[in-house]
């Protein structure tokens, strides 16, 4: 056996955890190049030693997909649908961009309303209500020719149900544009709302040209590099091969933050909690999740840079608040933080390449949290005298010296991300005083204390690396193949032989994308007249069984099962997964008591003497009692004033309120 791979590119920094046979870990961490990812990524598994161990597997966690719906540079897309339906991006929900602001727009569809071709033809929910003639196939094929698309959607009314419209314009358009990926929304999504179904099929014909030549570019240095297997996280929580994901550009879209939360799921099983939030700061963002029962919470629908994605996806919500997201003054005099990034070029003032905008790095430095001495990835050594001219900027607009305003960053940063905490917890009916904290990345243990205090929780785990715990869930995560189909059956007249027929043939599906994985069964169920469904697991198909899993689902998410209305399955899914390898937890644990540093440090406004402990050294059942920092070689985490920490033998560190 060889070493598993997981590699996560941030926005500042690349993270590499190689998992050997044995469980032990080698970590690397190098600065990311914006301009071409995957030299990142490179650079960092070149640093690994592959003498005795060969790479069995590596996995990447990428933001390519996220990126280009953010920045708005896939591929010239072309949608044809349904004629009189063409403006159905741009109509969307009849939602507000912002509730109380009616400036505030959402942002434009993936496809300009020009290169939007409307066709002759209507399925209903019966059949066919208007027929596709053969003449208006060839019309359609020609124009969207003419238009020279570089991707082609193609989604129909009711297609989810019967496909055959949209099959034949895709094969007409195939022939008439070769080598122009054409997506058909019944091979994206066959399911109903057509709005989500469309807009998802916009996607990922937007994204796969980008997509799979980076996918194909990654996939080929890997082989040159001796990797066994080269696989790709998807939005759903597992790793896809390098060829599916470059047909399923769109299922990458939360690719990046998606192995943090399985990293903090699987300690979660080492530490027996099993009912967890997560928060992931990096460099130009912070993620935030919800873990209950020892599995990772899901959505069915996800919205990445304004586009709604109706894929499976693990909760994320994102929020502008990373070590490198930049401090600034608006015009009311109120200081803010984010959206914009210093990123890794020219990154922030005090790693010393450029920067001069103040970030919440520069301040947690300013703050004492940091040592001005400490070796970043790539060499990178902080400078106090930068962060604190950058932070000095500020200074006269808010009337205070530059450490007053390192604390209002950290203040604001601090309030932005407790919001993100609330919203995968709170407004999702889960009180967040239940769970458990795990805060990571290069900066978010520098903000567990600070975070429990504001959503009062008395839990903090620190893992022993906080900083490359992305990666390391990269390289444990299971392999994972999800498909759905439409059903539409209440349950009291639930036709048993044809459900049971549509779960085979997805099961024959999954089994062949993923060979010899168990599958299971599951249903989106929801009471007749309800707007959204939730998905239960299935043991069996005997309808008392399927409302009583509804009920209880649907009791631990709204707190009530309804008055006595009718359930009715509207999808059914079929998961295959293989499980991945684990991580020996303990294996760097240091043997010996490590004996203290002190440093004068600011916590909550007043200067402290401060103990100073090596995270990821530390000896099992060590007690430590805050105000302490916990420098690590990949993260830095605080113990604040009334809390304090005791070291599990997986080398976390469990921080509770003193």
């Amino acid at each position: 056996m060889g070493l598993r791979v997981g590699v996560d590119i941030g926005g500042t920094f690349t993270d590499l955890v190689a998992v050997a046979p044995d469980g032990s870990l080698d970590i690397r961490k190098v600065l990311s190049t914006p301009e071409d990812p995957s030299e990142g990524l490179f650079r960092a598994l070149d640093l690994i030693g592959t003498e005795d161990d060969s790479i069995d597997l590596l996995v990447h966690g990428t933001t390519i997909a996220t990126n280009a719906l953010l920045e708005r540079r896939g591929a010239r897309t072309v949608l044809v649908t349904t004629a009189g339906f063409e403006d159905l991006l741009w109509l969307r929900r009849q939602d507000r961009a912002a509730l109380y602001d009616l400036s505030r727009h959402h942002p434009p569809p993936l496809v300009a309303r020009e290169d939007v071709v409307g066709t002759a033809e209507r399925m209903g929910p019966e059949g066919p209500v208007t027929a596709l003639s053969d003449i208006e196939v060839a019309r359609v094929a020609a124009t969207v020719a003419d238009r020279r698309p570089e991707a082609v959607a193609v989604a129909l009314l009711f297609a989810f149900r019967y496909p055959e419209h949209e099959r034949r314009l895709a094969v007409a358009l195939r022939a008439a544009l070769p080598g122009v990926p054409v997506v058909a929304s019944h091979e994206v999504l066959p399911l109903f709302r057509e709005y989500e179904r469309s807009t998802t099929t916009v996607a990922e014909a937007y994204l796969r040209p980008l997509v799979s030549r980076a996918v194909s570019l990654a996939a080929a240095g890997a082989a040159q590099r001796g990797v066994g297997t080269f696989r790709l996280m998807a939005s759903g929580g597992g790793t896809i091969s390098a060829e599916a994901a470059a047909e399923a550009a769109s299922s990458l879209a939360l690719s990046g933050p998606v192995g943090g939360v399985i990293g903090a799921q699987l300690l979660g099983e080492v530490l027996g909690r099993g009912d967890l939030l997560t928060l992931d700061m990096g460099g130009t963002s912070a993620d935030a999740s919800l873990i209950q029962g020892g599995a990772a919470s899901r959505e069915g629908t996800t919205m990445v840079g304004g586009v709604p994605l109706a894929l499976p996806a693990v909760l994320i919500e994102t929020v502008s608040a990373g070590g490198g997201s930049i401090a600034w003054v608006d015009d009311a005099g109120t200081l803010k933080v984010g959206p914009k990034s210093a990123g890794a070029a020219p990154g922030p003032a005090c790693f010393g390449r450029g920067g001069i905008e103040p970030t919440v790095t520069d301040a947690c430095l300013a703050l004492g949290w940091l040592a001005p001495d400490w070796a970043l990835a790539d060499a990178v050594r902080l400078d106090a005298a930068a962060a604190e001219r950058a932070l000095g900027r500020l200074a006269d607009p808010l009337g205070r010296d530059a450490i007053g305003v390192a604390a209002g960053v950290v203040a604001v940063a601090t309030a932005v991300m407790a919001r993100a905490l609330k919203r995968v917890s709170v407004a999702r009916g889960v009180d967040p005083r239940r769970l458990a904290l795990v805060p990571f990345g290069g900066a978010g243990p520098l903000f567990g204390c600070a975070l429990a205090d504001v959503l009062g929780m008395r839990t903090v785990i620190v893992p022993a690396h906080p900083g490359v715990l992305s990666a390391l869930g990269l390289s444990a995560a299971v392999e994972r193949v999800e498909l759905v189909a439409s059903l539409h059956q209440r349950v009291d007249s639930l036709q048993r032989a044809h459900v049971l027929s549509v779960y085979a043939g997805l099961e024959v599906g999954a089994s062949q994308a993923l060979p010899g994985a168990p599958t299971r069964r599951l249903a989106d169920c929801r009471f007749a007249g309800q707007g959204y469904e939730i998905t239960v697991p299935l043991t069996n198909e005997d309808p008392d069984s399927i409302e009583a899993a509804f009920h209880a689902a649907h009791r631990a998410r709204y707190g009530h099962t309804g008055a006595g209305g009718a359930v009715e399955i509207v999808n059914v899914r079929v998961v295959a997964e293989r499980a991945g390898g684990r991580p020996s937890w303990g294996r760097r644990l240091g043997i010996g008591r490590p004996t203290p540093g002190w440093r004068r440090v600011v916590m909550r406004g007043e200067e402290v003497r401060a103990q100073i402990w090596p995270l990821g050294e530390l000896p099992p059942r060590l007690r430590i009692p805050g105000p302490a920092v916990l420098a690590g070689p990949d993260a830095t985490a605080l113990i604040e004033p009334g809390w304090r920490g005791t070291v599990h033998a997986s080398g976390a560190v469990v921080l509770e309120r003193a």
